[in-house]
């Protein structure tokens, strides 16, 4: 595989959350004519699928490969904010994962990129998430999508839980905290980009920066944090 499977809708989907995907020319007309006909519009009927397949899942091997030396063949994974699924779709191929993924399912009408207090802005279909990573190769049997606003979110303990540009990048750490410290075990591993890491030596004994993104849309660490100081 050097190419992910991405039909019109699902790399709309991808540019709405990877904005790096978008081209140079659709990132000028997103200024020109605002959010709502961006999300709506331009994003849907101005791309490439192709093009767009290619370059995500180049973008998700660089991911990878800053990530996987956490994991171990058959870890136990809990996704938040996954976009479409592509780190975890590699993660499942490499490590044959069970992945448990945690949505919200809807699109918001203006993409806004920015900090979201509440948690309310969201741009995913668990629906497509689901058939992306089925038609990319990961069993069924290998996954568990929840939706964050209406299902019961598992309470297994995990082996790895990972957050990409989502959990304290878009949102407070806060609104999942209590739920985290139940399906943390003591040597599991926290993996996330978090505009504010120093808030997390609070809470871990151990804490590795992945790397360090300042030309981003916020300045931010991805952090490995591992053995909760409490439980």
């Amino acid at each position: 595989m050097h190419n992910f499977k991405l039909n019109r809708e699902l790399a709309q989907l991808a540019i709405h959350q990877r904005i790096e995907l978008c081209s140079p020319i659709l990132k000028r007309l997103r200024k020109i004519f605002g959010r709502y006909l961006f999300s709506t519009f331009l994003s849907k009927y101005l791309i490439n699928p192709n093009e767009i397949s290619k370059k995500y899942y180049n973008l998700m091997e660089k991911e990878l490969l800053l990530i996987e030396k956490y994991f171990v063949h058959n870890s136990k994974v809990l996704s938040i904010g996954s976009g479409i699924g592509g780190v975890e779709v590699l993660l499942n191929k490499k490590f044959n994962t069970h992945i448990s993924l945690i949505e919200k399912n809807y699109v918001s009408k203006k993409i806004k990129y920015g900090w979201d207090e509440k948690n309310q802005e969201a741009y995913n279909n668990i629906n497509l998430l689901e058939k992306f990573l089925i038609n990319n190769g990961v069993e069924k049997k290998n996954i568990n999508l929840f939706d964050f606003d209406k299902d019961k979110l598992p309470n297994d303990k995990f082996d790895v839980i990972i957050s990409l540009y989502s959990l304290d990048y878009h949102y407070d750490f806060e609104i999942y905290k209590d739920y985290l410290l139940k399906v943390l075990k003591p040597d599991s591993i926290l993996i996330l980009d978090t505009v504010r890491p120093g808030y997390f030596n609070e809470i871990f004994n151990k804490i590795d920066v992945i790397k360090e993104d300042v030309d981003t849309v916020h300045k931010s660490k991805r952090i490995a944090c591992r053995n909760l100081k409490f439980k």
